[in-house]
């Protein structure tokens, strides 16, 4: 069970936590391959440190923890991969959902689900419907997730509405395609965290990530812990967020 943390700063005011940490959980199977392990041996260490980022981010004070769990670009990995990954995901569901329900922690998925197996999508279904009065902390899991798609579906509802007179073109502007999006009443998150030295967002909330901090770590999933956590959200406190304005003190 997670221990009571203290309670953090309402949305909106000034945080040296931020309110939404998104992660690009990266660097299992080369944690594996390190080790003379099979992949699927990283994968299963992966979902341990899932376990331990999540019980971090709440007693940190964390509202909005998503993370990178399954890419529409994954498709192309090897079938016994994918078997593989979509096993760890029904048992993560299976074992753990009864104690991020007990913590008061609220799931969320974004994504496409069409096309995926039945019980795939039932299971996603479960966890949202049983967690969807928690508050403590939001899960937002993007599966089968992939932000060109998830933009150009907004894209395609616009245009549909347009199509069909209900809305006229010249009222489109960047807030309204935002309200298209999989969960437009997710904040966007201030920070990102990319593990296994990688330098780059592959995909991953692109639309939100406008104006968010990047911190990319060299350790690889399975090796991400709360202290981990930790030291990306100090990094992330040091950093003057503009937005696209003047610094408060230099004015440059």
């Amino acid at each position: 069970m997670m221990p009571n943390a203290a309670a953090p700063a309402t949305e909106g005011s000034d945080r040296s936590v931020p309110l939404h940490v998104a992660i690009i959980m990266d660097g299992n199977g080369r944690w594996a391959a390190a080790r003379g392990l099979p992949r699927a041996e990283g994968h299963r260490r992966g979902v341990e440190a899932l376990r331990r980022v999540v019980r971090a981010a709440h007693e940190l004070g964390v509202l909005y923890l998503t993370i990178f769990s399954f890419s529409s670009e994954n498709w192309s990995r090897p079938a016994t991969e994918i078997g593989d990954l979509f096993g760890l995901l029904r048992r993560f569901i299976r074992n753990d959902l009864a104690t991020l329900h007990s913590d008061g922690v609220r799931v969320r998925v974004i994504g496409e689900r069409e096309g995926l197996e039945p019980d795939i999508c039932t299971l996603l279904n479960e966890a949202e419907e049983l967690t969807r009065a928690n508050t403590k902390l939001n899960l937002v899991v993007a599966f089968n997730y992939g932000s060109r798609q998830e933009i150009a579906g907004a894209a395609q509802r616009l245009a549909r509405e347009v199509a069909e007179g209900k809305r006229d073109p010249a009222s489109i502007d960047a807030d309204t395609l935002g309200r298209y999006l999989d969960a437009p009443d997710i904040p966007d998150p201030d920070l990102i965290i990319r593990t296994s030295g990688e330098l780059r967002l592959s995909n991953f909330l692109m639309w939100q990530a406008a104006y968010s901090e990047l911190v990319f770590v060299p350790i690889h999933w399975p090796d991400f812990d709360k202290a981990a956590l930790e030291s990306a959200i100090a990094e992330y406190a040091r950093r003057e967020r503009r937005f696209g304005g003047l610094a408060a003190k230099t004015g440059s």
